[in-house]
Formats: structure tokens, C-alpha cells, sequence
């Protein structure tokens, strides 16, 4: 349990805060342990929900305006002179209209600047192309130094957040926006920056996910079992880069089908980082990539979208069943696939 900003909220409050609420109450547990934390916005403290550390800190909380480029600058500075700042903005003006400043001036200079990047995804669907963050992933992904993570649900959040205190470097996490649903029971899962979570066990074939895409999984998972007999292995790779390779090699090997889900293009994000983990190993699959195939996503509620991008319980189901009935051939002997 936590007590921060006059509140007291446990665990289980996550099922009715967001993803940022519940980052705004860690992050004020995390100034009282560490007084070089600084919180950093862009006109956007509300949204974000970093406005109730500067409600807590006021005298460690900057707002620079509406200016993104300025903020990263502003954040790099600080931490060259040993702050720790969390910059928090909307996850399209962070990958894209300040990304040459968190290219050159943070990751450049490989300075300790945690970025939390809300309303990912199409998570802002109302908003439209100009606030949907589809691509950001592949963009931080491709800057040297840059942790990139995605939480499942609240309750990850939380434990990203805490664990990039101690992580060095830049990181970006990334948050949605509404009131995304918990997957996670409580904190003590294993949560480590850089290792995948197994939160279903299979052999038949594995279901690759982040973010939002993790409860759905799981939940899918669920129903081919009970409806097809299927055995489905559900991996959340919440860490982006640095990427478990190992547990997507042993995917490989011990199902022969995978299938990646992510609430992103499939342009360089989730999808990819797998598929060049596959191609490198030299080992022959059954795999596809799921998510918005190079196009901008329409303009739609959230869960409206995730129904039409394939990305929500039934669709994860329909894809499951089109590669169990893919004519494959599965033997024994790799040597030929290399």
C-alpha cells in the first residue's frame, strides 16, 4: 500500500485509475526516496497525470509550456547537472516532434532521463492521426543507448517506473491513455526490465504481445484452450530493447509457431525486433506479424479499433485458428533450416 498526495490507495485501486494516474502516485513515492527527481512537462501536467507530482513537489516540477523541442533540452540539462528528470508528454510529440532533441540531446550524450510517453498507441483513437502514436515504438527502438518499455496494464506500470529509477540511461516508457483493464493481480510477478513474463503456458504456438494486447492474449488463450484444445503459450515482452532473446528462441523451438501482437505499426516495432530474432537464428516457423499494417489507424473509439485491427480477444482467436490451419511442416531435424 502507498500513501501519497493525502491518498491512500492499494494494489487493487488500479482497476479504476489509469495507466498515468497510477504512474503519478509512484512517482511521488519515488520523490520522497529520491530528492534529485525532477518532473518536467509540456503544458500537458493534467493529461499526463505528472501534475500530481508537481501538486506534491511544486518545487521540483517544471512546466516549459508547449513547446516539446524545448523540453527535451530542458530535461537534457538537468540531468547533465545530476537531476533525474521524468519528462512526461504525449507519446507523438516525444518520438516525433521532439525526436531530433532525444536523439542528439539525451541519447546522444546517453543522459539519465526517463521519458513516460501516455496516450499511446491508438489508445487516443477519437483524437485522430495527429495524436495516434503508431510509429513511436520503431523510433525509440532505433536510438542507441534508449530502453524502450511497454506495460501490460497499471500494475506493470508501476513496476517499470520504480525499476528505471536504478536502470541507467534514457528510457521510455510507454502508457496509454483511458481506463486500460489490469491483467496483473498484484505487484510480485517477476518483473524485471529486460526478461519476458510467461503468463500462459504452451506448445502449440505463442502469442507475442505488449502493452494492451497482454490481457487480451491471456484471455484468448483461455478460450482456445477450452473451445479448440489448444495449448497457447502467452509471452509478454514488456522491454522492447533490451529484448529476451532467449525466451523468444525457446518459443521457437518448443511450438514452431508464433504470432506477434502490438498496438503499433508493424513497421519496426514488436513485430519486427521478433522476426529478426527468428531470422538471425536460422530456424524455420509458422509466423505472423499482427497489428496496423502500414497504414494510419481510422479515427474510432479504442476498443472500436482494437476490434477492427484484429488486436482484441476475437480477433487474437481468428488469427490463432488461420495459423493452426496453415499447412506446416514441422520436423525434428534443423539442420536444413539453416
Amino acid at each position: 500500500m502507498s500513501e501519497v498526495t493525502g491518498t491512500t490507495w492499494t494494489i487493487y485501486d488500479a482497476n479504476s485509475m489509469t495507466q498515468a494516474e497510477i504512474y503519478g502516485h509512484v512517482l511521488c513515492e519515488l520523490g520522497e526516496q529520491h530528492k534529485d527527481i525532477v518532473g518536467v512537462t509540456a503544458d500537458l501536467a493534467k493529461s499526463t497525470k505528472i501534475g500530481i507530482f508537481g501538486d506534491k513537489f511544486p518545487d521540483r516540477f517544471f512546466n516549459v509550456g508547449i513547446a516539446e523541442q524545448n523540453l527535451f533540452g530542458i530535461a537534457a540539462g538537468m540531468a547533465l547537472s545530476g537531476l533525474t528528470p521524468f519528462v512526461s508528454t504525449m507519446a507523438t510529440f516525444a518520438s516525433m516532434r521532439a525526436c531530433e532533441q532525444v536523439r542528439t540531446d539525451i541519447c546522444y550524450q546517453n543522459l539519465n532521463c526517463k521519458i513516460i510517453a501516455t496516450h499511446g498507441g491508438i489508445s487516443f483513437g477519437t483524437a485522430g492521426s495527429t495524436h495516434n502514436a503508431q510509429e513511436d515504438l520503431a523510433i525509440m527502438r532505433s536510438f542507441p543507448n534508449m530502453t524502450v518499455i511497454v506495460p501490460a496494464d497499471g500494475i506493470e506500470t508501476a513496476n517499470a517506473v520504480r525499476a528505471c529509477i536504478d536502470w541507467p540511461g534514457p528510457v521510455y516508457i510507454r502508457v496509454g491513455r483511458g481506463f486500460e483493464p489490469t491483467w496483473y493481480q498484484d505487484e510480485d510477478y517477476g518483473f524485471e526490465i529486460g526478461k519476458a513474463v510467461t503468463i500462459n503456458e504452451g506448445t502449440d504456438i505463442t502469442l507475442i504481445c505488449c502493452g494492451m494486447t497482454v490481457l487480451q492474449a491471456g484471455e484468448a488463450a483461455k478460450v482456445l484452450e477450452k473451445e479448440d484444445g489448444l495449448s497457447v503459450r502467452v509471452l509478454n515482452i514488456h522491454t522492447l530493447k533490451p529484448l529476451d532473446e532467449d525466451a523468444i528462441m525457446k518459443a521457437v523451438l518448443e511450438t514452431r509457431r508464433i504470432i506477434t501482437f502490438e498496438e503499433h505499426t508493424v513497421l519496426g516495432g514488436l513485430g519486427s525486433a521478433v522476426a529478426d530474432v527468428i531470422a538471425s537464428s536460422g530456424k524455420g516457423c509458422a509466423f505472423e506479424k499482427v497489428g496496423l499494417n502500414d497504414q494510419f489507424s481510422l479515427v474510432g473509439y479504442p476498443e472500436d479499433l482494437y476490434a477492427y485491427y484484429k488486436l482484441d480477444t476475437n480477433g487474437i482467436i481468428d488469427r490463432v485458428r488461420e495459423v493452426m490451419g496453415q499447412d506446416f511442416e514441422e520436423d525434428e531435424d534443423w539442420e536444413d533450416e539453416v
